[in-house]
Parts: C-alpha cells; structure tokens; sequence
C-alpha cells in the first residue's frame, strides 16, 4: 500500500470533502509500514474497502416552526463499518454538518470503537439543522421529524445512535419518543445517552469528559507527571467540556478558561462548582454565548470577545469543542505560554500542522479517538445494561470506564512507543484500531 496512490484516487472520487480526506490521510500515514507487513490485508484490499462506509442515508425534514412556516433541512446516516459489531455513533446538529464531515466522523469513529474493547462499528449521522435560538417546541418537531426518516435503518442490533454537538438528552428524548410511536417496539437499547428514568446510564451524560480526563491522568502519570494543581484551559461549554471540568476539579486541577465562538472566559483562580453547573444552563439556552458565564459571575470570570481559549496560559489544553478549531498559530501560542501536554477531546480537534508542531516541540499530545472514546464505551454500557433489563451503579460505570481508559491508553503504548522509548500517541492509536477492525474484515471474508 502508498498512502499516496490512495490518497490520490480519493482526492480524485471525493473533491473537496476535506475533513473525510484529512481524517483518512492521517490515519493511512500512521499504518502504512505495518500494513505493508501483512500482505494477506494486501491481497484483501482492506484499505480501499475500509476508507469507504457500507452505506450512506441522505434524507430531507421537513418541520414547521414557532411562526407556522414551513423549514426544510437535510438529515444523513452514515453507516461507516459492522466489522466488529453493529454500527455505534453520535448525531450531530449544526449548520455546518455535510457529508463529509459525517464521513469523516464515522471513519473516525470506526477505529475509536475498536479501541473501547466492545464489539461496536462506527457510524456517525445528523442535519444541519442550528439549534441556536430555537425554542424547545421547534427543537421537538424537528426530532420528530428527522426521527421518522431515520427510524428504519436503525435498531438495537442494527444501529444505534447516540448524542453529539447539538444533540443532547433533550434531543434524545424527543427522538426516542418518536422512535417508539413509529417501530411500536420499547426497546430502549435503540438509542444511547437516554434519560436516567428509562434507559439512560448512570454517569453517560458526564462520560466523554471524565473518560478524557482518565486517559490524560494515564498519560501524565507514564511521563512521572499527575494532574493535580496543573492549569487546564478547554474549549467549548457544551457537554464534553462539563464533564471535563467537573473530573478535572474533581482530580485537583484548576480549570483556568472555557470559550465559545463569541470569545473566551478567563477563570484565574479557577473554574467553580456553581459555574460548572451553569454549563448546562447555558448550553440548554441556544444561545451560544461563552459571554452568558462572566455575566452570571462577575469578578470570578472576565470575558474577551473574539479570543480563544489557548490565549490563555495553561499547562494543558482540551480541545473540546469542535473538529479543527486548534490551529497550528494557536499551538505555537500555547507553547510560547508553557502549555506542555495537549489532549484532543474533541473529533479530530487540532489542524494536521498543529499535531506535527506540537510532536516536533517536546508537547506531548493524543489524539481524539483516544482520548474521547470514554463517551462512547459508556454508551455500550448503556447498551449492555438496557439488553440485560439492569441498571448498574455510578460506582460500577466508573470502574468499567476506568478500566477502558486505561486500557486505550495501554494499547496507544503498544503500539506507538518509539526506539527512543517515547510514546507517538496518534500512531500507537491509529494502529491499535486498525489492527482489529482489519482482521475482522479478513476474517470474515470479502463482503
């Protein structure tokens, strides 16, 4: 296999689906010499079948809004790769949601899931429908709608999505709601992230936060390092950032700034419980407004419109809010402010020269099918909970997220550590999946 040819023929098939081609690039980089070392995976032509998804559903929803008029948006379902389980992955809402987003974010998640140790596929789907400033009204007529679209090609063995950007337990709730009237079946495995009075697992809501924050205390603690009294600034204030904050807190860090896209809110002497509670108060309002906590707190938080988060001096950044948001400027700004460790949380997070910068100036960084893969491993838990009729406690979740985490992370040493004894996260990840979506595709034959 050349990266290069491949890349090629699908620069060529996919013009202009950029983050789809990034996502693929940076993965085939990093399994290129060890696929080359099985010609078996060669003659199976596993790559060009991988690198494309088994399906893609492409909708319209049609939704009437407050004023009685008629809205119409674009729904997809991008069932990526089963070769280990039924297809598993969030729903995104956003005006920016495309095709090749949802391709990218399904790839991606395909080899996140194989890294969870459960038997989960990866899928990804959404419209690009905006939330902000919608009421709860518009927001459950569109859920509504896009879920009687979507409800046939889904099922608690088939595939089952869960939330993502936009798509919170509100949304969940309207959509399993209308899941239910349509398949006349009450299975509540059909969707993860659900409410804690029918289905929902105890600790999803704050899963992909605390899960990130796990896999960086591993990190830290292979580099003599722990994350007590380190200086955190994460971006975003939506549900991956609270449960960022509320484990970072809870493991002795200090949250110095959040930010969203009206600027940043700096926190010197560290983010509060009264503000991390405020979170999903400001995210549940659809205003998008970073700005809405310096007003709730003043003296404790100061707002700067039109700045991001890594304009603030930290020791560690979590991207936590959206693909591409840290570029390599912002990274050359971290470092210049002492930031040593960068832990993507958020789905391919940092821009390719970002990545590179930081491995090529002594920060150590992972990538976001790693570090964010604790928000999905709960959702199989949630699954396995919802096949058994059981509910199990806080204390269980958070010891088979524990044990997940470490066991990422365990695999990213594997297979990433270098002759020089250093660990190149992003590779070890990237063939840690590889490795065992691609034996199962081979050992199942071509299909």
């Amino acid at each position: 296999m050349k990266t290069k040819d491949i890349m090629a023929r699908l620069q060529a098939k996919y013009p202009g689906e950029n983050e789809y081609l990034q996502a693929v690039q940076e993965v085939l980089e990093s399994i290129e010499e060890i696929y080359n070392q099985h010609p078996e995976f060669e003659n199976a032509k596993i790559v060009e079948r991988m690198v494309e998804p088994d399906r893609i559903f492409t909708f319209r929803v049609t939704w009437v809004d407050d004023r009685g008029e008629v809205q119409t948006n674009l729904g997809y379902r991008v069932q990526f790769n089963s070769a280990i389980g039924p297809y598993k992955g969030g729903l995104r809402f956003h005006r920016a949601v495309t095709p090749s987003m949802l391709k990218f974010l399904g790839f991606e998640q395909t080899f996140k899931n194989a890294l969870t140790t459960l038997p989960m596929g990866g899928a990804k789907g959404g419209s690009d429908f905006d939330p902000k400033g919608k009421s709860d009204g518009e927001i459950m007529r569109f859920c509504q709608a896009f879920m009687y679209e979507l409800w046939q090609c889904i099922g608690p063995d088939q595939d089952i999505p869960a939330g993502d950007v936009g798509v919170g337990g509100r949304e969940i709730g309207y959509m399993y709601g209308m899941y239910k009237k349509l398949a006349r079946e009450y299975n509540t495995g059909v969707l993860t992230g659900k409410g804690a009075t029918w289905g929902g697992s105890i600790l999803r809501p704050e899963a992909t936060g605390f899960g990130a924050l796990y896999f960086t205390q591993q990190l830290l603690h292979k580099h003599g390092q722990d994350i007590a009294g380190k200086r955190i600034a994460i971006s975003g204030f939506g549900n991956v950032a609270w449960g960022a904050c509320k484990k970072a807190v809870e493991l002795g860090a200090k949250v110095v700034a959040i930010s969203g896209p009206d600027g940043v809110c700096e926190i010197p002497d560290g983010i509060t419980a009264e503000m991390i509670d405020y979170m999903p108060v400001m995210r549940l309002s659809n205003r998008d407004k970073v700005q809405d906590m310096a007003d709730k707190f003043p003296g404790q938080a100061k707002f700067t419109a039109g700045k991001k988060a890594w304009s603030v001096k930290c020791d560690i950044a979590l991207p936590c809010a959206f693909q591409n948001e840290l570029s390599e400027a912002d990274a050359k700004e971290l470092k210049a402010n002492g930031t040593w460790c960068c832990c993507e949380v958020s789905n391919m997070g940092c821009q390719p020269e970002a990545i590179h910068y930081f491995q090529h100036n002594g920060v150590y960084f992972a990538p976001g099918k790693a570090v964010n893969a604790g928000g999905v491993a709960t959702s199989g838990l949630e699954m396995t909970q919802n096949a058994e009729h059981i509910s199990w406690s806080g204390k269980e979740v958070d010891e088979k997220l524990h044990f997940i985490m470490e066991s990422i992370h365990a695999q990213c040493v594997k297979y990433g550590t270098q002759p020089d004894g250093s660990v190149d996260y992003v590779k070890g990840a990237n063939i840690a999946g590889f490795m065992k979506v691609a034996t199962a595709m081979l050992e199942q034959g071509i299909v």
